[in-house]
């Protein structure tokens, strides 16, 4: 079969485009294709990720590999789905190329499902390579898929693999290494009620946006099925001609009562329907119960869900706590040695305590925290790859609906309990406007990994060695994370019903089948994350610490004075001083101000930004010297300045405030606008500060 006048031969390398439906194994062949070889950024104009990498065929000659956002269908629900229908019908050639060739990953257990978008890809007429994964969970379910039969009705190459254990790779790159790919035999019969529209649209395509006939055949048959499609930034709009043509159809329809859009999508449904009969054998069929929905009637049990949902949350906090506390230790270890052994290389000045107090102690009192957000991630992997993430959506969706959100926005809302960087980055996947904007605005109230040192200290101050039990502490850490929790389901309610008025939409979720997780995968991910920490570590945190020593050293006022005085006249401390008289109603001072003011850049620099104001020197053991510090310091008339109110109205402040400015960048690139993030400074900032003076000054009216 000779290609058609769009499909050039390549004369360079060919790009492959991985495309299926969520939880299809997809990234996993990509992963095992590509291993490291991998770059991973976004697509200019629009906060989708993007994927590249680079495969070898079985000729040693280079593949480029691009893996797509999963999707269930190009008539896009979702910025993730609307990137991967753009990409294969050529609109983002401003940033990725057409692909030459499309690799098609199917869920063999449910070929039916998964065969709605090879359907809609098969139309552009490119060659394509059909995987059909999970052959595992095909034969465990009873079913046999007629490989040969399947292949022969589509005329492309069908590999039956199995992602996980390695199984169907080798006959993967066997085919992606060949030149003499044949095209799909794709035949279908668009429905005579709608045929002349899609003509009609087929040939302004062509016309008027320079589409090749068959790109402009899939093209227009998506846009009489997509009602309310989906653009982003970055891609090509359609003409100003198409758009009348395709508005003056809609129109003439609604006119009529046409069902255009369910026309279409039953007439693809029946030709898949007789394509799945003709290649399935379901003859053996189990009719039993399987293991999967055997799981499922405890874990989306409306009791037992809930009790399995609260042990898994239990054993993962638990785990950060306790089984983070070595590793930790041992990067404080490390932290306080190499400072020791800057001071014995050096002499004495303001570069070294510029090395020592500035770089090793404000980025090391940020690493400590690496092995609680490794663990968490591990976790969330966990939970992922074996399709119990989406169990949990599917419970919390009940809970979710009260406060005007779905199931969905539990993914992002769960992930910000690490960071509500990736946690925002996650609502990507939501389809809703509205509801990934409410998400998006309440996600940094989950009390992230960065406020655990500020609840530490100041739990340690309030409760000093030898009062209040363990349960007491472990109370104030666990409220701190249900007030985070309260606020954002609180402001989620407001918002749906105020600002961004909406019904609670309706979720539809797959609930994959459960899976041995795959290790490799988990710990990629938890490298990928740990990377994006240490840069931030080794970037933002860096050139604050820097700052901030600056701040607390400069100006010098002389040698015969204090350390504390200088830290009152230095700059940090005059800026400390200027916001006194705001922060003075919460029971805080000027040198509390300056960790405030700190921290804005990176909560977990209020710690060090602590230790600088009151002149703590290091200590190998422990916090004992800060904590001493802060229970001696007082106000000018010999008041305590960190009593148990203070420190408790602190760590309020915290789980409120929006004090991180790097969450400030995302959510402006998430919005394309820096109207939210200021939007959220406003909100989160003034309510912490409202309910910390309620707080503060009706304890101290009540004597506390």
């Amino acid at each position: 079969m000779s290609l058609p006048a769009h499909v050039k031969p390549p004369t360079r390398a060919p790009i492959y485009a991985f495309v299926g439906n969520p939880n299809c194994g997809k990234s996993t062949l990509f992963n095992a294709l590509t291993g490291l070889k991998q770059k991973v950024g976004n697509y200019p104009g629009v906060t989708v990720e993007r994927k590249v990498g680079t495969a070898y065929s079985q000729h040693g000659q280079p593949v480029t590999v691009i893996d797509l956002p999963g999707a269930y269908s190009l008539a896009a629900r979702s910025p993730d789905e609307a990137v991967t229908r753009d990409v294969l019908l050529g609109r983002r050639t401003g940033d990725t190329q057409m692909p030459d060739r499309i690799v098609c990953i199917v869920d063999g257990s449910n070929l039916e499902r998964n065969l709605y978008l090879v359907h809609q890809i098969l139309d552009l007429g490119r060659p394509v390579i059909l995987v059909v994964n999970m052959m595992d969970l095909v034969e465990s379910a009873g079913l046999k898929i007629r490989i040969d039969r399947l292949e022969k009705e589509l005329g492309i190459p069908v590999i039956p693999a199995q992602a996980s254990s390695g199984k169907g790779h080798i006959e993967l790159k066997l085919a992606m290494s060949r030149t003499d790919l044949p095209l799909p035999k794709h035949r279908w019969d668009v429905p005579a009620a709608i045929s002349r529209s899609v003509a009609e649209l087929q040939a302004s395509l062509q016309d008027n946006d320079g589409k090749p006939p068959l790109i402009a055949r899939a093209e227009a048959l998506l846009l009489l099925t997509d009602q309310d499609p989906v653009r982003v930034a970055g891609s090509q709009p359609l003409s100003e001609r198409t758009t009348g043509i395709l508005d003056h159809w809609k129109r003439q329809w609604q006119e009529e009562g046409t069902d255009w859009s369910g026309t279409l999508v039953a007439a693809r449904y029946d030709a898949i329907g007789q394509l799945v009969q003709e290649t399935v054998d379901t003859s053996a069929h189990l009719t039993d119960q399987n293991t999967s929905d055997k799981i499922d009637a405890v874990v989306t049990h409306g009791l037992w869900g809930w009790v399995t949902l609260g042990a898994i949350m239990t054993a993962l906090f638990l785990s950060i706590f306790t089984l983070a506390e070595h590793p930790m230790n041992w990067i404080d270890a490390g932290t306080v040695a190499l400072a020791d052994g800057v001071k014995e290389l050096m002499t004495p000045g303001d570069l070294r305590d510029l090395i020592t107090d500035g770089v090793i102690a404000g980025v090391g009192g940020v690493i400590i925290f690496l092995p609680q957000i490794l663990i968490l991630f591990f976790f969330i992997g966990l939970l992922e790859s074996t399709g119990y993430m989406a169990r949990a959506a599917f419970i919390m969706d009940r809970l979710m609906g009260r406060v005007g959100l779905n199931g969905k926005s539990f993914i992002p809302l769960l992930s910000s309990y690490a960071c509500a960087i990736p946690g925002i980055m996650a609502t990507r996947t939501i389809e809703d406007p509205k509801d990934r904007l409410v998400t998006i605005l309440v996600a940094p109230f989950m009390s992230c990994s960065a406020r655990l040192p500020v609840y530490l200290l100041m739990i340690a101050a309030l409760l000093p060695p030898g009062e209040g039990s363990l349960l007491t502490r472990v109370g104030l850490m666990v409220l701190m994370y249900t007030l985070g929790t309260i606020g954002a389901f609180a402001f989620a309610w407001l918002f749906k019903r105020t600002l961004l008025r909406g019904e609670p939409p309706l979720m539809i979720m797959e609930l994959p089948p459960y899976r041995v997780p795959r290790v490799k995968d988990v710990v990629l991910q938890m490298a990928e994350r740990a990377g994006v920490f240490l840069r931030r570590a080794g970037t933002i945190i860096l050139a604050i610490s820097i700052v901030l020593w600056g701040l607390t050293t400069y100006p010098k006022s002389g040698y015969d004075i204090s350390p504390g005085e200088q830290v009152a006249q230095s700059y940090a401390g005059q800026a400390g001083k200027l916001i006194e008289p705001v922060i003075k109603p919460l029971g805080f001072n000027w040198e509390i101000g300056i960790g405030l003011i700190s921290s804005f850049a990176a909560r977990e620099v209020f710690v060090s930004a602590t230790s600088v104001v009151f002149n703590v020197e290091e200590d190998e053991e422990d916090t004992a010297p800060l904590l001493q510090a802060l229970r001696q310091a007082t106000w000018p008339d010999g008041r305590p300045l960190f009593t148990p109110l203070v420190c408790f109205t602190l760590m309020i402040f915290y789980v409120f405030a929006m004090q991180c400015v790097s969450t400030l960048a995302v959510v402006k690139r998430e919005t394309n606008s820096w109207r939210w993030p200021l939007f959220q400074v406003g909100y989160q900032t003034g309510f912490a500060w409202l309910i910390c003076l309620i707080i503060y000054q009706t304890g101290t009216a009540l004597g506390f």
